[in-house]
């Protein structure tokens, strides 16, 4: 276990003004802060920095918020700033579209452990309620499954104890709801920037080049929660690309990737 005071929470968000909104409420009501909030955004338009601006003093522990021009998809170069400036001794990875259980921190601060990382999991939200959703306190799993807005029940409600498996899996690699120690990214070099888009190859590079370095994952159920907001499928054009170089990734035993943070701290 660590102290959530040393714990560095990373926002992942590319121009999603209202799902950071709720996201940012779910974590103003913490039961244990981290240590800090760092939004990483990867080239948001100016309603992004006011949102924050407005919402930053009611969170209880400092928000930074680190931009880059928007030159495509290039989360995984904020992603490496973010590591590069984190305070904390250990992270803990969202997206701006996820809503965060109250004890999500107190949880992954419960689930560190030194010689793994930890993968969480995330149920659905329907497009209607996401559309609809004014507050987080709305979110109560059982109503929602019972009335059809709610998807992937099995990892939408906190257990009286988790489920963990230790593995070295690839099924279920999610960056939305990940964890690692700080020194162990380090080691792995961040994440690797030679990626050109989402949903395919770069949180499993990640994922798996932690793998390498002698560091399993505990797959967790039933702590850490996280509710999916809706929203549209992005263009996917990039995943022959992606899909290469994970498989490189997998086939050499990659544990260090070329270009990433080391790029940062230059």
């Amino acid at each position: 276990m660590i102290a959530p005071e040393k714990i560095s929470l990373v926002i992942s968000t590319y121009n999603h003004v209202r799902p950071l909104e709720l996201c940012l409420t779910g974590f103003r009501k913490q039961t244990t802060p981290p240590k800090e909030v760092i939004i990483a955004d990867d080239g948001s338009t100016s309603p992004t920095r006011d949102l924050i601006a407005r919402l930053a003093p009611s969170l209880p522990c400092p928000v930074r918020h680190l931009w880059h021009e928007d030159l495509g998809f290039r989360k995984n170069v904020i992603l490496n700033r973010a590591l590069s400036t984190a305070l904390g001794d250990y992270l803990v990875l969202t997206d701006a579209d996820c809503i965060p259980h109250s004890k999500f921190i107190a949880d992954h601060a419960s689930l560190a452990e030194k010689g793994f990382w930890v993968q969480g999991r995330r149920s659905y939200l329907s497009s209607t309620f996401s559309d609809t959703l004014l507050s987080t306190d709305s979110i109560h799993p059982l109503p929602l499954f019972l009335s059809g807005h709610l998807s992937g029940v099995a990892k939408a409600f906190r257990l009286p104890l988790p489920i963990i498996r230790r593995n070295q899996e690839q099924r279920g690699i999610i960056g939305c709801n990940m964890a690692m120690w700080r020194d162990d990214l380090l080691k792995i070099n961040g994440w690797d920037e030679e990626y050109e888009g989402w949903g395919l190859g770069e949180d499993s590079d990640v994922g798996s080049r932690l793998y390498h370095l002698g560091r399993p994952r505990k797959f967790v159920y039933g702590r850490a929660i996280l509710y999916h907001l809706h929203h549209p499928i992005l263009g996917r054009d990039h995943l022959p690309k992606s899909k290469s170089r994970l498989e490189e990734t997998l086939r050499t035993k990659k544990i260090r990737c070329t270009r990433g943070v080391d790029s940062a701290r230059k």
